[in-house]
């Protein structure tokens, strides 16, 4: 689930109901369309990711596209980043109706090209596309929400589209295993061009109703709701689409993935410094944090020394550049309390959607199972996933106010082991490869506690009026991880079969990686508050 957003909420200190403003929809609540429009654009995201990542070896043989593996996730990761952004600026000028259309279009194209594809570098350009829609789409899911929809209702919106990806997440791979064995890998693509049309109808026309809210100054969003950045853009739109809060940008730069801070209650113009300096707009960073990091992933896969060396100096220097600039400081060095909890982000999606990229890969090439039963993993891991987070939030109770380090280390663990023996049913001839399966179910639950808790402690440590900012800077940590580690494991397959060896070698290298990232989490956990805390 490598795109979802957070679920994680602070209860919003208690208020009396603000005056719903006339002509906007939420009163006294939004159309059961927009609901659906909304939680379906929401799944079909949730399908892609799950269903794609199941039939990607087939893809990749197909098209002759094994050697840049890692490219078919990291293009789409890599793109995210941009389009999470781009859409989330365009919804503080315009709206989300305009960006909304926009992203929906381009996430289709992207999966015609994609499905249509005759060679892999078309499909790559395809996975880009797409992951530009995914980015808006999620973006702008929450933005929906926070300005269409009472306060009221927001926690029911935001519990549907958590069950957006659940369901996906636990039939995805199988039907898209089916579909890949009974028709062809292109029909996973195909099957979603009608589906997000129909997100488009359901959705899109009472978007655009929003368009009178413009000026009117609700208020429903005045308070802090912890929830993910783009919910946070409520104020700023609602007080103007077209008003460019520099608040609201530094928060947006900050994220790379929303579109405000969690007041919003920035003034400044669009003649601020900030905006007119294109190199420093959120938009900007974004893009450069993206080329960065392809310029260095592309250069790992290089063979000529000087250029491998030029490229990943020139490519890491960027992307360093660009990520300290839009994550909180201290970041880098997991400075105890939110840096630290963005930092946690990364290791633990690094580890666990790192390991889960190559998983379909192994079970298939090296271990002889079809798409559908490589996608059993895929739907153990999911399921534990949920479980662990659940048994975490009923255990909550018990850390609040002070450092969940205990849990987050016992996550780190528990999915550092479930990586383990995922590897060993994988990797090793003489381990059944349903081993592979229970191992991966081991580190779903793992994923769960770790998940949460983390998120959680970091979320209560960020001040009321920054939970936008820390909950953005997670989301795009979690996003950069998977685009990184997948990046990386790629060029592992390249490198392994340039000097003739196997693809054993290159997922033994890559899933020795993930198992120092869990590792690596469960050390740093004990840095997510301030000692004094």
């Amino acid at each position: 689930m490598p795109y979802e957003q957070e679920s994680t909420t602070r209860a919003p200190a208690a208020a009396a109901p603000a005056a719903e403003p006339a002509g906007t929809i939420g009163t006294p609540a939004p159309p059961t369309a927009l609901t659906w429009g909304i939680v379906l654009s929401v799944g079909l995201v949730a399908f892609e990711s799950m269903g794609v990542a199941t039939v990607l070896p087939e893809i990749a043989g197909r098209l002759g596209g094994l050697n840049a593996y890692g490219w078919g996730l990291s293009a789409l990761m890599l793109a995210n980043l941009i389009g999470t952004v781009a859409a989330g600026s365009a919804a503080d000028r315009h709206g989300p109706a305009r960006p909304l259309a926009l992203g929906l279009a381009v996430f289709a194209v992207g999966c015609a090209v994609a499905g249509a594809a005759p060679g892999w570098p078309v499909f790559l350009v395809g996975r880009f596309l797409q992951g530009l829609g995914v980015g808006a789409v999620m973006a702008l899911a929450y933005t929906a929400i926070a300005l269409a929809y009472p306060r009221r209702l927001r926690a029911r919106m935001f519990a549907l589209v958590s069950g957006a990806w659940t369901v996906p997440s636990l039939v995805g791979p199988t039907i898209a295993a089916v579909v890949s064995d009974r028709i062809s890998w292109r029909g996973v693509f195909v099957l979603l061009l009608p589906l997000i049309a129909v997100a488009a109808v359901l959705a899109l026309p009472q978007l655009r109703r929003l368009k009178a809210a413009e000026g009117t100054g609700d208020d429903r969003d005045g308070d802090a709701t912890g929830t993910s950045t783009p919910t946070a853009t409520a104020t700023a739109t609602a007080t103007s689409y077209r008003t460019r809060a520099s608040a609201a940008n530094r928060a947006c730069a900050a994220t790379g993935t929303g579109t405000g801070t969690g007041t919003g209650t920035g003034t400044g113009t669009g003649t601020d410094t900030e905006v007119d300096r294109w190199w420093s707009t959120p938009v900007a960073r974004s893009i450069l944090l993206a080329a960065g990091t392809g310029i260095l992933l592309a250069g790992l896969q290089l063979r000529q020394a000087a250029l491998l060396v030029t490229l990943v100096a020139v490519g890491g220097a960027t992307a360093v550049g660009a990520l300290r600039r839009v994550t909180p400081a201290g970041t880098l060095a997991a400075r105890p309390g939110v840096p630290a909890g963005v930092a946690l982000r990364f290791l633990l999606c690094g580890a666990y959607f790192g390991s889960e990229a190559f998983l379909p890969l192994g079970l298939v090439r090296l271990r002889g199972l079809s798409a559908s039963e490589a996608g059993l993993g895929l739907s153990a891991g999911a399921i534990t996933w949920v479980l662990g987070a659940a048994w975490q939030g009923r255990a909550d109770s018990r850390w609040s106010g002070r450092s969940r380090a205990v849990p987050i280390a016992a996550g780190f663990a528990v999915l550092l082991t479930g990586v383990v023996v995922m590897a060993l049913g994988v990797l090793v001839d003489a381990v059944p490869a349903w081993t592979a399966v229970v191992g991966w179910a081991v580190a779903g639950a793992g994923m769960g506690v770790a998940f949460n808790a983390a998120t959680t402690d970091a979320m209560e440590q960020a001040p009321a009026d920054r939970q936008g900012e820390a909950s953005g800077a997670m989301q795009l940590a979690q996003t950069l991880a998977v685009a990184v580690v997948s990046g990386l494991g790629g060029a592992a397959v390249s490198l392994s079969a340039a000097h003739g060896g196997s693809v054993s070698t290159a997922l033994t290298a890559t899933f020795a990686l993930t198992a120092a990232l869990a590792a690596a989490g469960a050390l740093t956990a004990r840095r997510i508050r301030p000692a004094a805390d």
